[in-house]
Formats: structure tokens, sequence, C-alpha cells
């Protein structure tokens, strides 16, 4: 089985865990900050399966109809991820607004802030992994995944702080207004989340440390051309595109012009695992001489 995929299935699991103990953690103590956390939690499992659909769309080989392949699919998971962040969010102001209301003392507050830490640290671990691998394997959905649950981690660590100072202080309101800050943490990463994603889906270029990467390959195994500009980038998944001209002397036999761009194409290749390259060979007055990475 794909790595990618047996990384999002386990997020499913872990998820699945984490919103058990924080499901507990709020029966035992009736706070509505441990309430928004569990809410949250929900959240992570609906993503966490978005992910695994994306991911799988996204390896499939290209076809007829999607001859460019499918890899944008993960875009998609992470962006419909940002949005569901965000109705999590309104649906814990909406809690907080009642328990702002109706403030109400907490039960057995130790043993249910006891067993949210335990959720917490799980989280902790787990976005640890999904980041690190998400951005190894080039996975946007692993990766805005893993964000999210750092983001949780961040949110239940505030949690468990501000419901325990409510539970010392007798302060009952602090655990409602406690939530409310919760949903405008969590609403600033759906925002985060969202707007990461729609550089992928808006064709956006590779990062500049890559494209530097790509130019000096480009330049350094092109020998026999006279130059390459219009080089073009953008990544979809864990693929990346590349087109670029190549300008060869005119008296080159189409052999020789073939034999440079397979030299290129393979050292590309071998800097980036998942690339489609695209060289349109031209004649030397084609030539622009401005911008080239090849002289």
């Amino acid at each position: 089985m794909n790595r990618t995929i047996r990384i999002a299935r386990g997020s499913i699991a872990i998820g699945i865990v984490v919103l058990g103990l924080k499901t507990l953690a709020w029966w035992l103590t009736g706070s509505v900050a441990l309430l928004s956390d569990a809410l949250e939690s929900t959240v992570n499992v609906a993503t966490a399966l978005a992910a695994l659909i994306a991911i799988r769309i996204a390896q499939r080989p290209a076809d007829p109809g999607h001859p460019y392949g499918h890899h944008k699919a993960e875009f998609l998971s992470a962006v419909l991820e940002g949005v569901m962040i965000i109705v999590a969010a309104m649906l814990i102001l909406q809690e907080a607004y009642h328990g702002i209301r109706n403030p109400r003392p907490l039960d057995a507050p130790v043993l249910g802030l006891a067993v949210n830490a335990l959720a917490g640290i799980v989280n902790a671990v787990w976005c640890g992994v999904l980041i690190r691998q998400g951005q190894r394997l080039r996975s946007p959905a692993l990766v805005a995944d893993g964000r999210h649950l750092l983001s949780d981690v961040v949110t239940s660590a505030g949690v468990i702080l501000g419901v325990a100072l409510a539970a010392a202080t007798g302060h009952a309101i602090l655990d409602p207004i406690l939530a409310a800050a919760v949903a405008v943490n969590i609403l600033w990463s759906g925002w985060k989340v969202m707007t990461a994603s729609l550089g992928g889906l808006m064709d956006e270029a590779v990062s500049d440390d890559m494209l530097r990467d790509i130019r000096a390959t480009i330049s350094d195994h092109a020998a026999g051309a006279i130059e390459a500009h219009d080089l073009r980038t953008r990544h979809a998944g864990s693929m990346t595109f590349i087109d670029f001209h190549l300008v060869v002397d005119g008296d080159t036999p189409v052999a020789q012009a073939h034999a440079i761009c397979d030299r290129i194409e393979a050292a590309l290749k071998r800097k980036l695992d998942d690339a489609q390259i695209t060289i349109h060979v031209e004649p030397e007055h084609k030539a622009k001489h401005s911008g080239v990475l090849v002289i």
C-alpha cells in the first residue's frame, strides 16, 4: 500500500481516538471550552477522511479526460479542510455565547483535564508525523492536516490552562470566554489553510529555492545548446510541471537535439522524483539573449 495512503488512514484512526478522549473530557466536566475542543476534533476526523479520498484520487494515472493527471485533488481537499475548520469555529462561538449567558460550575475538572491532556499529547505526536512526512512526500493534503492538528494542539494547551484557572478561581464564566478565544484561533487557522491551498489551485510557481535549483540544473546539463528561455513552473500535489524553450543551432540534427533534451530531463528528474517536463526545441534565430538560462 502507498505510504501516503497509509498515513492518511492513520490520521482517521488517530482522529477517532482523540475525539473519543475529548468527548469523555467534556462529559466529565461539562466545560464549554472542552466541548469546543471536542467539536474541533470532529472536524479533524472529517478532514482526515477527505484527505484520504483526495490522495487516492490524486494518485490515479492520467486519462483521456484528465491528461495532466488528478494531482490537484489534494489542493481541493486542503481548501475543504479550511472551510470545515471555519464551520467548526462558528459552532464553537455559538456554544460560547450560550455559556456566557448561562455560566455553570465545572464537574470533576481534574480528571477531565487529565483526559484532555492525553488527547493533546496524542495529537502533538501525530501532527509532527503528518507535517514531516507530508513535506517529504510532497503531499499538500497531509501537510494541511498536520498544520490543522498543530493548531489543535496549541488550542488544547490553552483550553487546559484556562479551564484549570476557571476551576481554581471558581469564576465559571472564564470557561465560555476561553471557548470564544479558541474559536477565533481556529478561524485564523482555517484561513491560513485555505489561502495556502488556493495558491496551488491557481497554478502557483514552485518556491524560489526550487526554481534556483531547476535553473542551475538546466544550465549545467545543456551543453550543445545555445540558450534556454521562457522557463515556467507550477506544482500540483507531489507533481511538478516544468516547461521551457531550448535554442539549438539550426544545423543540429534532430537526434542530437533530442539527446540534449533527454540529458536535461534526466538531471531534472534526479532532483525532482515527480516531474513532468516539456521542452520546446527552437532554431537559433528564436534566441532571445535576455532572461536566458544557458549561453
